[in-house]
């Protein structure tokens, strides 16, 4: 059970304010209340009593259950000792509400209970034998104004209390989804870095290793890998660059467009450089894409050849994508066969292509054809205005 107002009561506030205001309540009203009352003087013994109740309330935070049940022993023994009627139920009432909101439930109920019997003990049995002499019992009927007033008081105890766990249950879920957006964003922002650097940092290890085999026998194609390197750390600066700038500026727009599809020429061109040969067909009505699913197809397609690269001894790959009305399919094929090296790899990028299309709502099924080759297919759910207005007309 949750347990509203713990850091009150682990900090050991004392409620002075509220319990002085209490005490000078009882003390005033019993005062007035006396007037006219066939019961016992207000003598200091009264007093006495009348200001013990609220003494209990300053406990109330630190030990909700002393001061319930104290507060009510307290308030039947001024009953018993045959005192005026008055707000002397004040304390009692304040003490029933903190226990309950306390999370102390039963104990509240059974200290109420108990006074509530004690109480009917005092009026209809035993009033014979207490002062004031010659006092009457008291009528039944009472008893139901006395019941609605108990169930009054834990009624208004539990809302407070159930209202105060739904503000804590809040609490705690607004927590856990900072948690989790932060947690997501983390793994955006991991997921983004490496299919931003992973591409490139292949064609620089590709290139690097070409340029170091030919440095002596062949200049000229040894200064052609370094160009190729050169211009390949700075698309991914570019890339790197971008990324800071969106975490930098949160929901600020990109400075820069987002990557999609239209830029598979210059990822074709930079796998060209690393020796893959990439052809690209497309089939399907060309329409823009959401920038979300341009995004997430433009980095599939990117991981994919960067495998190729990385895990292949292919030096052609085939990219097809299909656009279906509501759906994009992507599909790039390698003929292998593999490599068995890892170049370098983290071996995150087939996890980071399902997350991108999970994220989506898509699929990812990546396989070894039986030729030796491999194959990576994309199912990713799109929607456009196109789509939206085909819909329509069909209805």
């Amino acid at each position: 059970m949750l347990r509203i107002c713990e850091a009150r009561r682990g900090s050991g506030a004392v409620p002075w304010p509220s319990t002085l205001l209490v005490a000078v309540l009882v003390l005033v009203g019993t005062g007035f209340a006396a007037k006219g009352q066939d019961r016992e003087q207000l003598d200091a013994i009264g007093r006495v009593l009348l200001l013990l109740g609220p003494a209990l309330l300053l406990l109330r935070n630190r030990w909700p259950v002393v001061s319930v049940f104290g507060t009510a022993a307290t308030t039947l023994l001024y009953l018993g000792a045959g005192y005026p009627y008055g707000p002397a139920f004040v304390p009692l009432a304040v003490a029933v509400f903190a226990a309950v909101v306390s999370g102390h439930r039963h104990a509240a109920w059974w200290a109420l209970g108990g006074f509530w019997t004690g109480s009917l003990l005092l009026a209809h049995w035993l009033y014979r034998y207490l002062p004031p002499s010659g006092d009457q019992g008291a009528p039944w009927g009472q008893e139901v104004a006395f019941a609605a007033w108990i169930a009054a008081v834990l009624a208004a105890a539990e809302l407070v209390r159930l209202r105060g766990e739904a503000l804590a249950r809040a609490r705690v879920e607004r927590a856990r989804a900072e948690n989790r957006r932060a947690d997501e964003e983390r793994l955006r922002i991991a997921r983004e870095l490496h299919d931003v650097l992973a591409h490139s940092i292949s064609v620089i290890n590709v290139q690097a290793g070409v340029g170091l085999a030919l440095l002596d026998s062949d200049p000229e194609q040894a200064r052609t890998a370094l160009t190729t390197i050169k211009a390949a750390s700075k698309e991914a600066l570019g890339e790197v660059r971008q990324v800071l700038d969106r975490l930098r500026t949160p929901g600020a727009a990109p400075r820069a467009p987002v990557p999609g599809l239209d830029r598979l020429p210059e990822l074709a061109e930079q796998a060209a450089s690393a020796g893959l040969k990439v052809t690209v067909t497309r089939e399907g009505k060309a329409e823009p894409l959401p920038p979300g699913t341009d995004l997430a197809a433009f980095r599939i397609v990117q991981e994919a050849l960067t495998n190729v690269v990385r895990h292949s001894g292919s030096r052609a790959a085939r990219v097809g994508i299909v656009r279906i009305r509501g759906r994009l399919v992507l599909r790039i094929d390698d003929d292998g066969p593999a490599t068995g090296s890892d170049a370098g790899g983290s071996g995150n990028g087939l996890a980071g292509m399902r997350e991108r299309a999970a994220a989506l709502g898509g699929t990812i099924d990546a396989c070894e054809r039986s030729d030796g080759g491999f194959r990576v297919v994309a199912d990713l759910p799109v929607r456009s205005p196109g789509d939206d207005a085909i819909e329509r007309e069909a209805r």
